[in-house]
């Protein structure tokens, strides 16, 4: 740990914490798995796993897990889910009608912690450096340890976490014989793997990880490096007639993931053992997961690099298959025949014609003639035979005389190993060279500069997914704003998104739809679709149908796959209430401007402004939180729109805020958020309406009083000094009021005074003894 910065040891922190609640909601899974099917046991079986995955994970669209996960759960071992389809499970599956109110009380209480951990462990899992500055760091620690001691588990326990002891190799008793026998397999493991012997080495690895009193370092090496070998194997096997001893060759690779993830376990700062498990991921095409991997990797050693290469690649690959720009016709390889014909259908221009023009521009650029050769030799023409290595030949010519088309292509073929080996370094020059060219073609007045643009995007896109360079969203930013004043559609709908998120770039949603509208024009199904989305949220119902069949009718597989689903949507909001869906859009769009969120409950990242209709459909349908959730967020809606609407307030619309917020607070905190440049308007409106109350008279019991008194104590939750002293006078002024009650206790169990809680719990529990939020605190 000595090398290892301060900053990527407190991600490794976060990160044990996380796994040490697997333990806890797969205690909850199978009490709730016997809750919901008549008391039937959950038994850790590949039986049990491939019925449960048949019968409810296929048949809930809710529950959403990639296929590794649906893997994990087909073989049954509870034990080998993680805390992203633990969570999934338990939040999105169908209960039974048979619950009683308690039971769905409590169920509702423990969903709310899940979804909360769920976005603390998805932040954490797309930090992409590895590393967590301390303040952050307590943060996040003190949320999530907050959550699992609501769910039972021991602070003291959670706080040996945090020492830095928690990454060194415990305490243990070594037997130097087994020791020494243990290396001399090792070493004749590692010689039969270099002889490409690999099933000798896993035999001589697995003997030297079945020895006793060997150092937990030691065993790391020898799960790290028969994995390594389980790897070859199963290559060496794949392209050839042979089949593996146990007829299955691919159980080599299920074998591989655990001896890797048994090397990480044993030794968690080994920078080659994450690097292991991100290699069989990688392999198994489980891409997301190896990134994860590869950058836990680099951040333990960022001199390796192997380890750059690797998560290049899956970055790549990932890049590939989730990015709909990738349907663009001028992202795929086909051949100039197919493209001629493609371009004759589409805009009725004759194939021949085509050709002639190109020959006409191959006579004033010689260089052009160069990149017409390459084109014909990478794709295929009449009479000629693909061959990407003459392809690279051509290319390279013309991009030495300054061509940028040859230049982008070249780069290209480097990006994907083809007649050239691969290297995106090499790739990533060729693609600055040519986005440094002119965007005006240097001969032809007027014309484009072909592959200026599309070069400027690509260099978007590295600095974005961090591709052979360091992840830079501004330098991302920087290079899509260049390629869309070029004419690209793809970087203006990659910079729209950027703008809608607020990323490196201030939030600015009329920029984001200018952006989308722009790329859209240009062709673009992605930002149709986008665009389609934006006009629905503005409730322009006919706009909003016309962008999204627009983007159907470009052949867009998503967006025809999901017409459906966006139409039921569309109906949706047009029956739902004109005021209120007025209102929740200008409350919606008011809070998305602004990245920063003021929550006065556990810190949470989600906007459940954005939720308010597919709530409502929840609640229709029985869900007693979602129901919560829907009136909690509608007095937040009025109370948000009376700020929007006044500059200044007069005292009745101070008061009207007042009530309105309360509300909100006394059923469900979670939804109360409040941009933090609103919090201290805010503070002093809360202020000035209990200074008023407070003028009247300390004894004079009202409902306004009561009211902000709520507000006040909800926003300062977080001081426990002053608000514990305020709480004392509310709960002797209102002793019927049990929210005093409930957040008295809560503060209470924050400051670890679980006697002083538990009486105010239990006062709260006599004025409503059913109250599960008191039954669960007490808990």
């Amino acid at each position: 740990m000595a090398n290892i910065s301060n900053e990527v040891r407190n991600y490794f922190k976060l990160d044990l914490l996380i796994s040490r609640s697997c333990l806890t909601l797969r205690n909850l899974f199978l009490t709730r798995y016997s809750l919901f099917n008549n008391g039937q046991i959950w038994i850790d079986s590949a039986v049990h796993g491939n019925n449960y995955l048949t019968n409810v994970i296929s048949k809930n669209k809710k529950i959403n897990l990639m296929p590794p996960q649906k893997k994990t759960v087909g073989n049954g071992d509870t034990n080998e889910w993680d805390v992203s389809t633990l969570t999934a499970i338990l939040l999105f599956s169908d209960r039974p009608q048979t619950l009683n109110t308690n039971e769905i009380q409590k169920l509702d209480q423990e969903d709310l912690l899940l979804e909360q951990l769920r976005l603390l462990r998805n932040k954490l899992a797309h930090n992409s450096s590895k590393s967590i500055g301390d303040i952050e760091f307590n943060q996040l620690w003190n949320d999530l340890s907050t959550i699992l001691v609501a769910f039972g588990d021991i602070d003291t326990e959670l706080d040996k976490l945090k020492d830095d002891s928690v990454f060194e190799s415990p305490e243990q008793t070594i037997n130097e014989e087994n020791k020494n026998e243990a290396l001399r397999l090792n070493s004749l493991g590692t010689q039969a793997h270099k002889d490409g012997k690999y099933s000798e080495a896993i035999k001589f690895f697995i003997q030297a990880t079945v020895l006793s009193s060997v150092s937990n370092h030691d065993r790391a090496t020898f799960f790290s490096n028969m994995a390594a070998s389980r790897v070859s194997l199963y290559k060496q096997h794949l392209y050839t007639v042979d089949n593996c001893e146990d007829g299955d060759i691919t159980k080599e690779l299920d074998r591989a993931e655990k001896d890797a993830k048994q090397a990480r376990k044993l030794w968690v700062t080994w920078w080659k053992a994450h690097y292991r498990v991100g290699q069989v991921y990688a392999i198994l095409d489980y891409h997301d997961k190896a990134i994860n991997s590869f950058e836990r990797a680099l951040a333990l050693d960022s001199t390796r690099i192997e380890i750059q290469k690797a998560l290049d690649e899956s970055r790549i690959i990932v890049h590939r298959n989730s990015r709909q720009e990738y349907l663009d016709p001028r992202a795929n390889w086909k051949t100039i025949p197919e493209n001629l014909n493609e371009l004759k259908e589409k805009f009725g221009l004759d194939p021949e014609m085509v050709r002639q023009n190109r020959s006409l521009l191959e006579l004033i650029d010689p260089s052009a003639a160069d990149v017409m050769k390459g084109h014909q030799f990478a794709l295929g023409d009449i009479d000629v035979i693909q061959d990407y290595e003459q392809a690279a030949k051509y290319f390279a010519k013309a991009a030495n005389a300054g061509n940028a088309e040859g230049m982008y292509n070249l780069a290209r073929l480097f990006d994907n190993g083809l007649g050239v080996k691969k290297d995106h370094n090499v790739a990533r020059e060729w693609l600055e060279k040519a986005a440094t060219q002119p965007p005006e073609h240097p001969i032809i007045k007027g014309m484009p500069n072909i592959c200026v643009a599309e070069s400027e995007h690509a260099l978007g896109v590295r600095y974005f997914e961090g591709i052979s360079v360091r992840k830079d969203l501004s330098l991302a930013a920087y290079w899509y704003e260049r390629a869309t004043n070029h004419g690209s559609a793809m970087a203006a709908n990659n910079l729209g998104v950027m703008y809608l998120d607020g990323l490196a770039v201030d939030k600015n949603l009329e920029k984001a739809e200018e952006l989308h509208e722009l790329a859209a024009k240009r062709g673009n199904a992605v930002a149709m679709m986008t665009l389609a989305q934006m006009r629905l949220s503005k409730n322009d119902f006919e706009m909003a149908r016309i962008w999204y069949d627009r983007a159907c009718e470009s052949g867009n597989i998503v967006a025809e796959r999901d017409r459906d689903n966006f139409i039921k949507t569309l109906e949706a909001h047009q029956k739902s209430s004109p005021d209120m869906l007025k209102a929740m859009k200008t409350a919606t769009n008011y809070v998305l401007s602004f990245q920063s969120k003021v929550s006065p409950s556990v810190a949470s990242e989600h906007l459940y402004l954005k939720d308010y209709e597919m709530l409502c459909g929840y609640a229709k349908r029985g869900s007693i939180t979602a129901k919560n959730l829907c009136r909690a967020l509608e007095h937040h809606i009025l109370a948000l729109n009376i700020l929007l609407f006044c500059e200044t307030l007069t005292e009745e619309q101070e008061n009207i805020f007042v009530h309105e917020l309360s509300q909100c607070y006394r059923i469900e905190q979670i939804v109360g958020q409040i941009p933090s440049h609103m919090h201290k308007k805010v503070s002093n409106i809360i202020e000035r309406v209990l200074s008023r109350c407070k003028q009247e008279s300390n004894f004079i019991v009202s409902q306004l009083d009561e009211d902000v008194r709520v507000c006040y104590a909800t926003l300062n939750f977080n001081s426990y000094g002053l608000i514990e002293q305020f709480l004392e006078l509310c709960k002797k002024k209102y002793p019927k009021s049990v929210y005093f009650f409930l957040t008295s206790g809560a503060v209470h169990g924050f400051r670890r005074q679980s006697d002083a809680g538990l009486y105010n719990i239990n006062n709260g529990l006599e004025i409503e003894p059913d109250n599960y939020e008191l039954l669960y605190h007490k808990a």
